[in-house]
C-alpha cells in the first residue's frame, strides 16, 4: 500500500523542476548524487559545491533532499543529493524515491547525469546498485571513495580496471582531504560532452535475476580489486571488541555522552559570562544611550529594544559558545564513526519497544533538534515503526531544552550542572523507552521486531574542516531561530506586558506591575494548574506559554519578566550576582514553599516531556497526519504534568 501511494505521487515528478521556488537557470543539466548510507556522500556533496545546497521535499512527496547549483568553472550543474539507498530495490519512502526518479520516471524526466558513490572499503556491497544502474539509460560517472580504507584492510581497488569492468567512468576520489574532486567534475562535463544529443543506451543483454547482478559484481571485483593477502583484525574491529561488547558497549556509550556534556557546560562558561556582560553593560547601555540622544530614551521604544529585544534575545545569543561546543562534539562523534555503533549498543533496548536499531538514528538526532528527526524517520521500512518513533522523538532532549537546563543547572547546581544536565539526557531515554514499552503494550502490540541491519563504517579521524563546517551548519539554525523565532516571541511578549488590565496605566507605563498586565493575568490564570508540581508561579508558568512556539523563549521571557522589576534595593550580595540567576531563585524558592530543588527537578521534568515547539508539530503533522499530532499533543501534556507532580511530590520528602 505504501509504495502504490509514493509510486503514484512519483509519476509525475520531475528532476527539472524546482525546490521551495528556487529553480535553476532554464536548460542547466540535472545531476544526480546517489549512494550508500555512510559511503561518504554528504562529505562528497560539500566538497563539491561547499555547505550551501537547499533542504526542501521533493515535489509531490514528503522525502527531504538536498539541492545546490554547482558551479566548475564555467558550467553550472542542478546537484540533487538524493537520500541514501543501498540498491534500487526500495524498502522505504526515501528509497522508493531513489527508484522512482532513477527507474520509473519518463526518460525526459530522468536526470541528465548520475554519480554514484561507490565504496571501495566495501565495495561488493556498493556495486550493486552499479549494476541496476547499468541496466538504465542514464550516463553514470561512478566516484569510488574510501580506498585508504580499502587499503588499511590489506586491498586496492584499481579505478581504471574498474572502469573497464562496469563500462562506465570511475573516478578514485577522497573528499575528506579534498583529492581528485575537480576530476568527477570533469567526468560529469565529458559524458554531458560526449553524449550530448543521446542517453547512453542500457545493454542489450539486460540482467534477467539477481544471480546474473551478482556474476556481474563478482567479475567485477576480480577484476579491479587486488589483496596482500590475509590480514588480520582491522583497527575498526579491535576497537569494536571494547565498544561493541554487550557489558562495556553501554557503559562506554554513557561515558561518552556524559563527557560531552562536562565539556559543554564547563568550557562554555567563561564566554557565557562575557557575552552576558556584553548585552547587559556596553550593548545595553550603548542603546540607552543613542535612544537618548535622538530623543527616543525612557519611553516604549527603549524598553522595546534595551529590555525586551536585547535582554531577551541576548541571554539566548549567550548559549551560542555552549551550542557550538555541544555541535562540535557531536560532529565528532560522526564523523568518527562512533554513532553507527551507538546504534547497536541500543539495538536491544530499541527491539524490547518494538523499533528496529536504526530507529537510533532519528531518534540521536532528536538531541539535537526534534525537526529533522522526525523526517528522518522515512528510514525505517514499516509503517507503524515511522508512526510509533515520530511520537517518540518530542521527548528526546533538544538542544533547544538544553540551554533551559543549563540555566537552571547552573544557578540551582553551580558545582554540579554537567552532571545535573546529563541526568537530565538519562531521563529522556527513559521517558522514550518507558513510553515507547507503554505504546507497545496498548496500541500496537504486534509491531514487528526486526532485526537490526546496519553498516558501520571504519573509524576515522575527525577532520576539522568537516567538522566545523558540520557545527556551524546545526549553529546557524540555532541563530536562525534566536534572529527570527526568539525575535517575534520577545516582542509578543513585551506587547502582552505592556497592556495593562485597568484603567490606571496606559500602554507601556513604567510604573506597570508586570502582573498587572495581560501577560500576567494569562500567567496567572494558569499558574494553579502547577502548584501541585511546585512552580505555580505566574512568573514561571509563562514561560511555558512560550516556550510552546520555542524552547529558547523560555529564557528570554524570564529575562523580560524580570527586567521589568526595580532591583534597585536588593542587597549588595544579590546584586553582585546574576540578576536573573538571583530573581529565578527567590522565584522558585517562594513557590515551592521552601523546596526549591525539588520544585527545579519538577519544572525541567516539565520542560523535557511537554510539546517542543510548534516547528516540531509541523513536522509531525507532514510525518503522520493532524489525527496523531493532536494525540500526541495530550499524551505529552499530561505525561508532563503527572511527571512534574509526582517528583515533586516525592522529591520535597528529601530535599
Amino acid at each position: 500500500m505504501l509504495k502504490k501511494e509514493v509510486s503514484s505521487v512519483a509519476s509525475h515528478t520531475s528532476c527539472h523542476c524546482s525546490t521551495h521556488g528556487v529553480a535553476a537557470p532554464e536548460g542547466t543539466p540535472v545531476v544526480a548524487l546517489v549512494g550508500s548510507p555512510n559511503a561518504g556522500k554528504s562529505t562528497l556533496l560539500n566538497a563539491l559545491t561547499g555547505t550551501k545546497a537547499r533542504t526542501g521535499n521533493w515535489p509531490g512527496t514528503t522525502v527531504e533532499t538536498s539541492r545546490v547549483l554547482w558551479k566548475h568553472h564555467n558550467r553550472t550543474f542542478d546537484l540533487i543529493d538524493f537520500p541514501g539507498a543501498y540498491s534500487l530495490d526500495p524498502v522505504s519512502p526515501d528509497e522508493q524515491l531513489t527508484a522512482d526518479v532513477l527507474i520509473d520516471a519518463p526518460t525526459e524526466d530522468k536526470p541528465d547525469c548520475v554519480i554514484a558513490l561507490v565504496d571501495a572499503s566495501n565495495l561488493a556491497r556498493s556495486l550493486y546498485m552499479i549494476a541496476q544502474l547499468t541496466e538504465q539509460p542514464l550516463r553514470v560517472v561512478v566516484a569510488l571513495s574510501k580506498n585508504d580504507m580499502a587499503a588499511a584492510k590489506g586491498a586496492q581497488v584499481d579505478a581504471r580496471a574498474l572502469s573497464t569492468a562496469l563500462g562506465m567512468p570511475v573516478i578514485d576520489v577522497d573528499p575528506r582531504r579534498m583529492r581528485n574532486v575537480d576530476a568527477v567534475a570533469q567526468a560529469v562535463e565529458l559524458e554531458l560532452n560526449t553524449a550530448a544529443t543521446q542517453r547512453r543506451q542500457a545493454p542489450a543483454d539486460e540482467f534477467d535475476a539477481a544471480d546474473e547482478r551478482f556474476a556481474f559484481i563478482d567479475q567485477a571485483v576480480q577484476a579491479a580489486m587486488s589483496s596482500d593477502g590475509e590480514a588480520g583484525p582491522s583497527v575498526s574491529e579491535k576497537i569494536d571488541a571494547v565498544a561493541l561488547n554487550r557489558w562495556v558497549g553501554p557503559v562506554l556509550f554513557l561515558a561518552v555522552m556524559w563527557l560531552v556534556f562536562q565539556i559543554t557546560t564547563t568550557v562554555a562558561v567563561p564566554l557565557q559570562d562575557a557575552l552576558d556582560t556584553l548585552f547587559s553593560g556596553p550593548l545595553s547601555e550603548g542603546a540607552r544611550s543613542l535612544l537618548g540622544s535622538i530623543g527616543l530614551g525612557g519611553g516604549v521604544i527603549e524598553a522595546l529594544l534595551v529590555d525586551g529585544l536585547i535582554t531577551g534575545v541576548g541571554m539566548v545569543l549567550t548559549f551560542a559558545p555552549l551550542m557550538a561546543l555541544m555541535f562540535i562534539c557531536l560532529a565528532v562523534l560522526e564523523d568518527s564513526g562512533y554513532m553507527a555503533r551507538a546504534a547497536v549498543v541500543t539495538d536491544r533496548v530499541m527491539r524490547a519497544i518494538g523499533l528496529p536499531g536504526t530507529a537510533f538514528i532519528p531518534l540521536i538526532v532528536g538531541y539535537g533538534c526534534n525537526v529533522p528527526a522526525i523526517s528522518a524517520t522515512r528510514v525505517l521500512p514499516n509503517p507503524r515503526q515511522r508512526l510509533l518513533t515520530a511520537l517518540l522523538i518530542p521527548f528526546t532532549s533538544c538542544s533547544a531544552r538544553l540551554t533551559v537546563y543549563v540555566m537552571l543547572a547552573a544557578t540551582f547546581f553551580p558545582q554540579h550542572a554537567g552532571s545535573a544536565v546529563f541526568a537530565m539526557y538519562l531521563i529522556s531515554i527513559a521517558l522514550i523507552v518507558g513510553t515507547g514499552l507503554l505504546l507497545r503494550g496498548t496500541l500496537w502490540r504486534h509491531m514487528p521486531s526486526d532485526p537490526l541491519v546496519i553498516d558501520l563504517p571504519d573509524y576515522q579521524l575527525p577532520r576539522p574542516r568537516l567538522t566545523l563546517a558540520s557545527a556551524w551548519v546545526r549553529l546557524r539554525g540555532f541563530l536562525h531561530t534566536a534572529g527570527t523565532i526568539i525575535v517575534a516571541t520577545v516582542t509578543v511578549v513585551f506587547v502582552l506586558q505592556s497592556i495593562p488590565i485597568s484603567g490606571e496605566y496606559g500602554f507601556g507605563d513604567e510604573d506597570l506591575d508586570p502582573r498587572e498586565s495581560l501577560y500576567g493575568q494569562v500567567s496567572e490564570t494558569i499558574a494553579p494548574v502547577f502548584e501541585p508540581a511546585g512552580f505555580g508561579s505566574w512568573s514561571i508558568t509563562g514561560t511555558l506559554i512560550t516556550g510552546f512556539v520555542a524552547k529558547e523563549a523560555v529564557i528570554a521571557s524570564w529575562a523580560q519578566t524580570y527586567a521589568l522589576d526595580d532591583d534597585t534595593d536588593d542587597s549588595p550580595e544579590e546584586q553582585a550576582a546574576s540578576p536573573l540567576a538571583t530573581a529565578v531563585r527567590a522565584d522558585f524558592e517562594q513557590t515551592s514553599g521552601g523546596h526549591t530543588l525539588a520544585a527545579v527537578w519538577a519544572f525541567m521534568i516539565f520542560i523535557l516531556a511537554y510539546t517542543p515547539c510548534v516547528a516540531t508539530l509541523a513536522a509531525q503533522r507532514r510525518e503522520i497526519g493532524l489525527k496523531w499530532t493532536i494525540a500526541g499533543v495530550g499524551f505529552q501534556l499530561l505525561t508532563a504534568w503527572v511527571l512534574a507532580v509526582a517528583v515533586f511530590q516525592i522529591l520535597k520528602l528529601f530535599l
